[in-house]
């Protein structure tokens, strides 16, 4: 019966967002789902369990939206916050999930621009306010939305505006799930530890691909790289999934000195991944553990993703087997083969696709893509052409085929001298130094050269290197032309929600 529950669903194409938990609950029924150990409310469910929360949090709020209704979701951090986004589009309502370290005139604009019906702040607001009996399944098929409707608006980190609410239709976030729920979870104990903000794309999709999977997930409302790896050595875990500054901060918090063979699998998303970095982790981790002698063979997997909230997620993926010491062959970088049902192109200036081995814009297409920003038509207009080619705004280099490597962001050329110089490779330069732990590379306007390159450190604790030792140590290593003019060593960098450097705030630094 399971058997064909699973084929049942894997062939289904026209499954919404609000229907996804409950058609894999009939698959899994009494398995854990989730753990989450946040305090007060430690949260522990099983996929029948967490059928019956989302269908108390629907009827909530189908007592105050409607068919395609906005609801703003500010609540806490957490696997809640996902499951009420289930439950919106089980009531026909489209999820505006917020990220709760957005400021709070940040969440008010996304309350405006979205033209919310609804704001969600308390979990219980909407599981206590009724007596939460189950939408009858006559209203839920009469609220329910067709595939290509807009299931849910995310909203943009807002680093150089206000932020901007991406459209996603229920076959961006959900039509990849048919096909994840084939995995075979039963044939070996695995476990996954995240600590994802559910509000940014990566850790919305990540839940949802863990459900699928049947994987239990071990979920923390907040990154301490501590309690990860407590987490990790404690439970046995088997597979990470992380962006690349929790790596840094868990090689930091002593990672290689902890016991981490458990783990056969590392995933890394929403930023360029350091190759030495990800090889590091490849060690700690192992492909088998021998039961009772405790020995483990070989090095883990390590699977890097490429997407964005505009793509509704991963759209790409780069994967390096264990035992692997180099990149494989064409990729280069830190991108790789497009997904299932994605195409490609790498574009010059002149919107003509470039040679072999040439960099160019990533243009992407396939069913993940935004339909517009909300309420923006020109900036929709923008990123989006009439043919569906998403312009993403990174840098790649064409490959082979498929094959493409990431070279860094658009905005992240420095145009110097008439040269343009990649901030991404002026930070691997400088991070090979022994004493740097991470590198922002940025330009700064010069009436002579157009901009000048300058690169903001952190360094190991202890350290005694100079600003002047590393502009040195870059001039060695670098072109005439890319070498930084200036470094200013810092105790942190700013970030954003999802852990990437915000280097605009680190302008100050180089007036």
């Amino acid at each position: 019966m399971r058997c064909l529950d699973r084929a049942s669903l894997a062939v289904d194409k026209a499954l919404t967002l609000g229907e996804v938990l409950p058609r894999l609950a009939v698959i899994h029924a009494d398995q854990v789902l989730v753990e989450e150990p946040a305090k007060p409310h430690a949260l522990r469910l099983t996929y029948a369990e967490a059928v019956d929360r989302l269908d108390r949090m629907a009827a909530g709020i189908a007592e105050h939206a409607g068919p395609g209704d906005r609801v703003v979701l500010a609540v806490p951090n957490g696997y809640d916050q996902l499951l009420l986004s289930l439950a919106a589009s089980r009531a026909g309502a489209v999820a505006v999930p917020v990220n709760d370290r957005m400021r709070p005139d940040e969440i008010d604009h996304v309350i405006a621009d979205s033209g919310a019906s609804l704001v969600v702040r308390e979990v219980a607001e909407v599981t206590e306010v009724t007596a939460a009996a189950p939408l009858a399944e006559g209203e839920v098929t009469a609220r329910r939305a067709a595939p290509g409707d807009v299931a849910a608006i995310f909203y943009t980190s807002g680093t150089t505006g206000k932020p901007k609410g991406a459209e996603l239709t229920h076959r961006a976030l959900a039509g990849s799930l048919p096909m994840a729920s084939l995995w075979p979870s039963g044939l070996r104990r695995d476990e996954i530890v995240a600590a994802l903000p559910v509000a940014h794309i990566m850790g919305f999709a990540v839940l949802l691909a863990a459900a699928a999977t049947g994987v239990p997930i071990f979920s923390l409302t907040r990154f301490r790289a501590e309690a990860v790896l407590d987490a990790i050595e404690r439970r046995r875990s088997t597979v990470f999934i992380g962006v690349p500054a929790m790596y840094r901060m868990l090689l930091e918090a002593g990672a290689e000195d902890r016991d981490l063979r458990s783990i056969r699998l590392w995933v890394s998303g929403a930023d360029a991944m350091p190759p030495d970095l990800a090889r590091r982790f490849q060690r700690m981790g192992s492909s088998v553990t021998l039961p009772m002698v405790g020995a483990s063979l070989g090095a883990a997997m390590f699977a890097e993703g490429y997407g964005m909230v505009e793509t509704g997620g991963a759209v790409a993926v780069r994967v390096s087997p264990p035992g692997l010491a180099v990149a494989v062959p064409g990729l280069g970088g830190s991108l790789g083969v497009p997904l299932p049902g994605y195409r490609f192109r790498v574009v010059g200036e002149d919107g003509a696709e470039v040679g072999i081995g040439q960099i160019g814009e990533l243009l992407v297409k396939g069913p993940g893509v935004l339909t517009g920003y909300h309420g923006d038509s020109a900036a929709t207009a923008s990123v989006l052409d009439g043919d569906g080619w998403l312009r993403t705004g990174d840098l790649a280099r064409r490959g082979v085929g498929p094959l493409v490597s990431f070279a860094g962001r658009a905005k992240d050329v420095i145009k110097s001298g008439g040269y343009s110089v990649y901030a991404v490779e002026i930070e691997r330069a400088m991070e090979e130094h022994p004493d740097v732990l991470e590198a922002a590379a940025l330009g700064l306007p010069d009436d002579r050269l157009g901009e000048r390159t300058v690169v903001a450190v952190r360094v190991r604790p202890g350290a005694t290197v100079t600003e002047a030792a590393l502009v040195a140590w870059g001039e060695e290593r670098l072109s005439s032309y890319k070498r930084p003019r200036a470094v200013r060593i810092v105790t942190d960098l700013p970030r954003t929600g999802t852990q990437k450097v915000a280097k605009r705030e680190l302008l100050p630094l180089f007036a």
